[in-house]
């Protein structure tokens, strides 16, 4: 897991890998900038801004540590032979000693320097120029003001691209609800130096934030290691470790037994969604109780699972025996008719069997608040944010703050709160949130949900822990989101696309286990 710090936390990380390396501080702000430099030159050689013909770069560097790196950085590109220059906003009295001695090596190296403040502060981006943002990192703890939001409105209106070092200028690395929107660099990459920002993984950042790569700088790693922190950014290596290995003499029974409950009136796509899913999780059983009018739909279309008739016609109204089923999935598609609302009070008090509650189950629990008390500890609850909000009792002010509610309700509830989009947080009841790296918009479609409430069923009924299970799905969801993306394309790719690749992403997962062994 790659740590998610804050700006104090980086501070001392960076303290202490001066004192115990040892290293200059400049000369760990040369490693930096080297390594941001070779990524730059990558991803414009990519083509990423525009036709890689385009070689003019306009750094703009504030008067800190952070001002110091895009100097470093200007200086570098310069000596790759591309055209550079430099703009330097006084936004404070003084620079840093190493900025000073990086505004000294980059003047000496013959790169064009200007040097703007609040009497002139005039901005001009030239047509053919790539931004280069190292105005402030993450020492920022209040909203710029005056003649800087108007060079900043000056970047943001320029339509050039733009790559911001560490972090967009102007955004906080953790909390911006008091920020001011208007004075935030808007990147279209971001290249974050050792370890992301909280920030980074919320949807009201996306605008500054654009795409993010985290280039490792040679801090400490045991010391980073060591810090403490409740967020993390999942790698493939951390998943690779949840995974079982499937014996050879192993049957069907060996890998469980996993019950949907899901589909009504209008709605048996989302049992089709999540039943099929659920075949692809490596379950041994899949049985999916439907309404007697989806009875037929269900088994013409997904033959892998068994499915268990309801009395009512176009609504789930009975919950069957439970006994027989090692995990139950329930939500997708059902509604919210009093009689399901029942159906789901009696799975719950059941508490015997994991369970994966999404969609109108989340709507119900909504609806009857005090419900939420008798979830069994260990329940994994799959909400988009506008679910999460209903089942919270009102709306999150910002992403923010629905991630502070999450994970307190995880804790307080000993469950598992799956917030789902981009960066899909996994709240487990210890306070921690483990951000997940895969995925595409290409997923945001009705379905996507459905399919992952199946998936995570299936994996619960294998004997994968709620928070194993939540990590593995989601990652494997998104995964298969990424081959269908890269197969089809993000518009026309479909729900029933991202479960057909599920496998593909098992295999692409359990190849990168055989390497890491």
């Amino acid at each position: 897991m790659i740590p998610v710090l804050d700006a104090q936390a980086i501070r001392e990380a960076d303290a202490y890998t001066i004192a115990h390396e040892p290293i200059r501080s400049i000369d760990l702000m040369e490693r930096a900038a080297t390594r941001c430099v070779a990524r730059i030159l990558h991803w414009h050689g990519q083509g990423k801004f525009g036709a890689p013909s385009v070689v003019a770069y306009h750094i703009i560097a504030g008067m800190g540590n952070n001002g110091g790196d895009g100097l470093a950085v200007a200086r570098m590109l310069q000596l790759n032979g591309s055209e550079v220059r430099i703009s330097r906003l006084a936004h404070r009295g003084s620079a840093s000693p190493d900025n000073l001695e990086n505004w000294e090596r980059a003047s000496a190296s013959g790169i064009r320097m200007d040097s703007l403040s609040g009497n002139e502060h005039e901005l001009t981006i030239g047509g053919n120029e790539i931004v280069i943002d190292a105005l402030v990192g993450t020492g920022l703890n209040a909203p710029f003001s005056g003649w800087i939001i108007d060079v900043i409105g000056m970047i943001n209106r320029s339509e050039r691209p733009v790559i911001s070092i560490d972090m967009p200028s102007g955004l906080f690395a953790e909390d911006n609800r008091s920020n001011d929107t208007d004075a935030i660099i808007k990147a279209d990459l971001t290249l974050a130096l050792e370890v992301p920002k909280l920030a980074f993984f919320l949807a009201e950042n996306d605008r500054f934030v654009g795409d993010v790569e985290i280039v490792q700088i040679g801090l400490d790693a045991g010391f980073i290691a060591g810090l403490t922190t409740d967020h993390f950014l999942t790698e493939t290596l951390d998943v690779i470790r949840l995974l079982r290995p499937r014996a050879r003499f192993a049957h069907k029974g060996n890998f469980g037994h996993a019950l949907i409950i899901a589909g009504g009136k209008g709605k048996m796509g989302a049992a089709v969604l999540a039943s099929k899913a659920a075949t692809r999780s490596g379950a041994g059983l899949v049985t999916s109780h439907v309404s007697s009018n989806g009875a037929a739909v269900l088994q013409a279309t997904v033959p892998e699972s068994m499915c268990s008739v309801d009395q009512g016609v176009d609504r789930i109204e009975d919950l069957p025996s439970i006994e027989p089923f090692s995990a139950v999935g329930i939500g997708p598609g059902i509604g919210t008719d009093d009689a399901t609302q029942m159906v789901l009070k009696r799975l719950i008090q059941a508490g015997s069997q994991a369970l994966v509650i999404d969609a109108d189950a989340l709507n119900i629990l909504a609806e009857n608040p005090t419900w939420q008390a008798f979830l069994p500890p260990g329940t994994i609850l799959t909400p988009h944010p506008k679910e999460f909000d209903r089942f919270a009792g009102s709306p999150s002010g910002s992403g923010f703050e629905r991630l502070e509610r999450a994970s307190a309700m995880a804790q307080r509830l000993a469950c598992v709160i799956v917030l789902k989009g981009a960066w899909t947080a996994v709240c487990d009841p210890q306070g921690r949130v483990h951000f997940n790296p895969t995925g595409n918009p290409g997923m945001a479609k009705g379905g996507s949900g459905d399919a992952l409430t199946g998936l995570l069923t299936g994996l619960r009924a294998q004997g994968y822990g709620p928070l194993e299970a939540s990590v593995l799905g989601v990652y494997l969801h998104g995964a298969a989101g990424d081959i269908a993306a890269a197969e089809l394309g993000m518009d026309g790719m479909t729900v029933g696309d991202v479960i057909d690749a599920i496998p593909a992403a098992w295999v692409q997962l359990r190849a990168a286990s055989e390497k890491s062994v």
